[in-house]
């Protein structure tokens, strides 16, 4: 057998033996020719293997995913406040049992969450079901549904494993060319990063969360209204405070992701409801245009009030006909706005309802 086979032939049964055993050889001495070859691949195969076994660990286990939590809670500080905790454990009781509804995986491996100590806007799902807020989420976001939303985006993530994919995107040819011994290294620098997530996966986690919220006891209006917030606060994936949501090059921008929801919800409304710059049309005809209000600019309110209709229209309230009550105006049983000094009267509302609904 000449050189040329002899060493194809010990890399091929070089790889076997580590991918089926797991064992780890000693890394080659860098040096000149096919032995130094030979070592580097059988080193980038153990290292490769390492960290599957690792990410497996973290991801899959009871032990690996309680070891991590505990990591991630001593790495950002737990940050306690009565309220937002409630908060928090609320928002998890309802989205896990809209999961549930339609992915009864989530039970398999149930949300771990805290809230930490970082002043950024963020929110971030690792492996092994793991979940945080930074307390800097707060200081941009109060209203409970568009929290939900964000929330249910990272669940959509953590449900179709995309940590451990983007991990292993992300650190695999980095991992292929070491040596064994810096892989647990490497993992504990990019396991909190969500480094190595795709577009596609962008977008998956986006659409399930509109699923999500649907199945939810939060308003459906506020996947487009939290983007439409982001953009009133930032742009549309400028560099700021939002980078890590939303500005990172390979993501969908802002704009974006606000219309592909917004088009859901006029989906989910059979087609009646439409929302653009501010106003609320119902069969294309407008009905409100809602005024800057609590914090809200008048497009971000209106895509509240569109998530509304929308559900008054798939639950069937709109043949119950719109009516006053108090400063609400409702749609059958369906809250749709609730009118401030700002607005049009609630009855000029409602009766506008009734006439092109």
């Amino acid at each position: 057998m000449n050189k040329k086979k002899w060493m194809h032939r010990g890399v091929a049964l070089a790889l076997s033996a580590v991918m089926t055993t797991g064992v780890a050889l000693p890394a080659s001495v860098a040096e000149a020719g096919a032995e130094s070859i030979i070592g580097a691949v059988i080193g980038g195969a153990v290292a490769a293997n390492e960290m599957n076994q690792q990410i497996k660990y973290y991801n899959t286990t009871e032990e690996g995913r309680q070891a991590l939590f505990k990591e991630l809670q001593e790495k950002y500080g737990v940050y306690y406040r009565w309220d937002l905790n409630n908060q928090l454990d609320r928002i998890f009781t309802n989205l896990t049992a809209a999961i549930g509804s339609m992915d009864t995986t989530i039970y398999d491996r149930p949300y771990n969450y805290f809230i930490n100590q970082q002043d950024q806007f963020n929110a971030f799902c690792t492996l092994g079901h793991n979940m945080s807020v930074n307390v800097g989420l707060y200081s941009y976001l109060s209203n409970e549904d568009e929290i939900a939303v964000v929330l249910a985006h990272e669940m959509g993530h953590g449900q179709k494993d995309h940590p451990a994919k983007g991990m292993k995107r992300s650190l695999g040819p980095a991992v292929l060319a070491s040596a064994t011994g810096t892989v647990l290294g490497a993992i504990a620098a990019n396991i909190w990063s969500g480094q190595g997530l795709t577009k596609p996966m962008e977008w998956e986690a986006d659409n399930l969360a509109f699923e999500y919220i649907a199945r939810s006891p939060y308003n459906p209006g506020a996947t487009a209204a939290v983007w439409q917030r982001v953009i009133d606060l930032s742009g549309n994936n400028s560099a700021s405070v939002f980078d890590i949501m939303s500005g990172a090059a390979d993501h969908p921008s802002n704009a974006a992701r606000r219309d592909n929801y917004a088009k859901k919800l006029t989906e989910m409304s059979g087609g009646k409801v439409t929302a653009a710059d501010g106003v609320v049309y119902v069969n294309k005809k407008v009905l409100v245009t809602p005024a800057a209000a609590g914090g809200m600019s008048s497009a971000e309110r209106a895509y509240f009030v569109m998530g509304n209709l929308a559900a008054a229209y798939k639950n069937g309230h709109a043949a119950s006909g719109a009516y006053v009550d108090g400063r609400t105006v409702m749609l059958g049983a369906q809250p749709i706005i609730s009118c401030t000094s700002g607005d049009q009267s609630p009855e000029e509302i409602a009766n506008l309802l009734n006439n092109i609904k």
